[in-house]
């Protein structure tokens, strides 16, 4: 049926650290990417402020001397200086992709070239994918940072002698505290977990204003598609699904959202869009984009309805949103036809897939822009001083960062923006304080 895939493959010629791969301290695809990964990550360096702040301290304070932190993150520029605050801050750390589709691979070799342990490629297959997580995993580590999930659900499910020593973990995204919440309602969680994505620092500015702006940014370096005059339907309005809609209609987009929950259906209409079943949308829309973290949202019978052109792309977490399978059946063509952007034919008629139905923020673009993401590795940072500080005190469940640390890291982007605000008199304080007084 045409191109295959990237990522279905292992790569012939990954470039190893070490002489015996089975012990190789890294595994990137070419290590001669380093010096424009360095460059990408200065870069991304100067926009993240806040972050640098926190890096600023742990360099002083030395918050987590000694530990090892294994991650499972998208590995990109920003996430390159996450790892060098946590570094700075004392710990070894081991990284490896979260996505196989999301690793930067200049960023990788730099990473690499930098003497950290780093695993992974862009288009890895799914054998590599879940080697490099066991990577990570036979590096012991003592605190778990997470997206999605799969590290942390690979520990429980196959190394569970590991989890005496695991202080806690920390989840980045949506779709990881859903499962994490799951695996807690099933006591099957062995250890503690900050729900990182539950900052509003997070989930009010990462899945809000980087989602909606990156994900139209993979969309268009996909197709070169022109957003104006077109209609958008968006799956999903969490704070995924308002951002894209709003970029969306900032983009000149006549925008429909679908959804399941009551009240988020009603804030979108109440936001000025359209709001309908998914088997009438399907046969209005021109681009279609899945942000519900569940599965099979967009299903063979909705493709069949679609229009000539139509283009699917997911920024959910997981690549099951659309179901790829189900499209693979029903087609009778598929062909790539620009870069991670592919054709098929469904019924004589042609449809796009951007990104292979993965994140496509993150396979056709860059991912969230620096200072988004400044915010949410600080989350991630303070997090894992705050498990530190408070290990063996903490119950295995899913937790939230206190408020005020999820204040702090705003207070530190304010700053880095070189925003002042006011500040409560003690007049005032006193009031908000007290009952008494009224009218």
């Amino acid at each position: 049926m045409g191109n295959e895939f990237c990522g279905t493959k292992p790569l012939d010629n990954i470039a190893q650290g070490s002489a015996n791969a089975s012990n190789a301290l890294y595994e990137v695809k070419d290590i001669s990417l380093a010096k424009q990964g360095h460059m990408n990550i200065e870069v991304a360096r100067r926009q993240m402020g806040a972050l640098m702040k926190v890096k600023e301290r742990f360099a002083k304070e030395k918050p987590l001397k000694g530990l090892r932190i294994g991650m499972a993150l998208h590995v990109t520029k920003e996430t390159a200086n996450l790892v060098d605050t946590l570094i700075a801050g004392g710990a070894e750390v081991a990284i490896t992709g979260c996505n196989p589709l999301s690793t930067q691979d200049d960023v990788a070799a730099a990473l690499a070239e930098n003497g950290v342990r780093v695993y992974g490629y862009k288009g890895e297959n799914k054998e590599d994918y879940y080697k490099y997580i066991n990577k990570i995993i036979d590096f012991k580590p003592q605190i778990t940072i997470d997206d999605g999930c799969d590290l942390v659900s690979e520990i429980h499910l196959k190394h569970p002698e590991l989890i005496a020593d695991i202080i806690g973990g920390c989840e980045e995204t949506t779709t990881g505290v859903i499962r994490l919440n799951s695996m807690a309602r099933d006591n099957a969680l062995k250890y503690p977990m900050i729900a990182v994505n539950d900052n509003k620092t997070k989930h009010l500015m990462d899945n809000y204003y980087g989602t909606g702006q990156s994900t139209l940014d993979g969309i268009i370096r996909a197709s070169n598609i022109l957003f104006a005059g077109k209609t958008l339907v968006v799956l999903g309005y969490g704070s995924c699904g308002k951002g894209c809609s709003l970029r969306g209609r900032g983009m000149g987009a006549n925008v429909i959202v679908t959804e399941v929950d009551n009240f988020c259906a009603l804030q979108a209409k109440m936001d000025g869009f359209r709001v309908m079943k998914m088997e009438e949308a399907c046969k209005l829309g021109d681009i279609f984009i899945t942000v519900t973290g569940d599965k099979n949202v967009i299903r063979p019978e909705h493709m069949k309805q679609m229009k000539e052109g139509a283009i699917m792309a997911n920024s959910g977490h997981f690549d099951n949103e659309i179901d790829m399978k189900g499209l693979e059946k029903i087609a009778t063509g598929k062909r790539r036809v620009r870069h991670y952007f592919d054709e098929y034919i469904v019924d004589g008629k042609v449809l796009y897939v951007a990104g292979e139905g993965r994140l496509v923020n993150l396979a056709a673009a860059e991912g969230h822009p620096s200072e988004v993401m400044s915010l949410s590795f600080c989350g991630q940072a303070l997090a894992c001083e705050f498990l530190v500080k408070n290990k063996g005190k903490l119950e295995v469940r899913v937790h939230q960062l206190p408020k005020e640390v999820d204040d702090f890291i705003a207070g530190l982007q304010l700053d880095a923006m070189g925003v002042e605000i006011d500040e409560l008199t003690e007049e005032q304080i006193k009031y908000l304080a007290g009952w008494q007084e009224g009218t």
